[in-house]
């Protein structure tokens, strides 16, 4: 499913295996996890409920870092993130694909390096699918 920019995929596995195997997937394939944010916890802190929804921020800075240099406002969607939410007794997993981000900020001469970029978000969220 495709929601106004976002890749949404539906998990065959849990809520934790989900955000496990895609950790464990970001790290194997070479990429730093910069944050792991339990949005329900936090949700909980100040009294409010969510349903289970974890925010993995993760790259490689050997990726980033030549985009941020040549357009300084892409580092407001870098690192990538990748959005685990329990769902109607399912798990949903979500991204934004580069092309939609590098078109934000209109970054342009630099569609082989996206293009790996989102070819690499889509092949892992399909670990979970």
């Amino acid at each position: 499913m495709n929601t106004a920019s976002a890749v949404v995929k539906t998990s065959r596995f849990s809520y934790a295996e989900t955000v496990q195997k895609l950790t464990d997937a970001i790290r194997a394939k070479g990429n730093t996890v910069f944050a792991s944010i339990d949005q329900a916890a936090a949700a909980q802190g100040v009294g409010l409920t969510l349903r289970p929804t974890t925010l993995v921020l993760f790259g490689n800075p050997k990726g980033g870092t030549g985009l941020m240099q040549a357009f300084p406002l892409i580092a407001l969607d870098l690192p990538l993130k990748l959005l685990v939410w329990e769902e109607s007794g399912g798990v949903k997993v979500a991204y934004v694909p580069m092309a939609a981000v590098a078109a934000r900020y209109d970054v342009t001469g630099q569609d082989e390096k996206l293009g790996a970029m989102d070819q690499a978000l889509n092949a892992l969220t399909d670990t979970v699918v």
